[in-house]
């Protein structure tokens, strides 16, 4: 017959661990120093919570290493925490996938097999040759891209609408230093001009 189990006899089915009690006298074992030891920075309250990378306040290697221009623009490449990803498309998958007069848009791409999902952004590039024409829509195209649909009797579609072209700065050119040669040319002749002046008064 099996024990009735009530408050008096009722346990864990694992042993219960109590917890370390620090601080509570020298009697305690855990007591003075609460086992932390007598000062340094393991010794103050947060000391195992630093971040990672944390070099004991010495300048750190991410901070110690050189930085790659722009890593931190939106127009940079993808180095940065604005780093774009697009899929590339070639002119030669169109050709082969696509009817003549056919859209080409994302879902379409999807349904031929070209791409998985239409959570990245396309772009058109100009591997192989079109005879097709398409009306092609897309969030960028190459310049030799865009010529091959357009020759092909085709027109493109910008889905995040046509990039404008970023003009150059103008930046104004510095003065040139007169070269030494320059000045004693210049030192000469203005003595050949004085010595025949000096000839006529004697």
């Amino acid at each position: 017959m099996t024990e009735r189990i009530d408050l008096s006899n009722l346990k864990p089915a694992q042993p219960r661990k109590e917890r370390k009690r620090i601080g509570r006298g020298l009697g305690s074992g855990k007591g003075r120093y609460s086992g932390r030891g007598i000062k340094g920075q393991k010794s103050r309250a947060g000391s195992h919570k630093l971040p990672a990378g944390f070099e004991g306040g010495q300048m750190p290697i991410d901070m110690r290493l050189g930085k790659l221009r722009g890593n931190t623009s939106a127009d940079a490449r993808a180095i940065g925490p604005f780093r774009t990803y697009s899929q590339p498309v070639n002119l030669r998958d169109l050709e082969d996938r696509f009817e003549a007069g056919a859209e080409v848009t994302p879902d379409s791409l999807v349904a031929v097999g070209l791409l998985k999902n239409t959570k990245t952004d396309i772009k058109i590039l100009a591997s192989g040759d079109l005879t097709k024409t398409l009306v092609v829509s897309a969030h960028g195209f190459s310049k030799t891209a865009r010529q091959k649909i357009e020759a092909a009797g085709g027109s493109i579609v910008w889905l995040k609408g046509e990039p404008v072209e970023k003009k150059a700065k103008k930046h104004k050119a510095k003065p040139a230093a007169a070269e030494p040669e320059a000045e004693e040319a210049e030192a000469a002749e203005a003595e050949v001009a004085e010595a025949p002046a000096e000839a006529e008064e004697g």
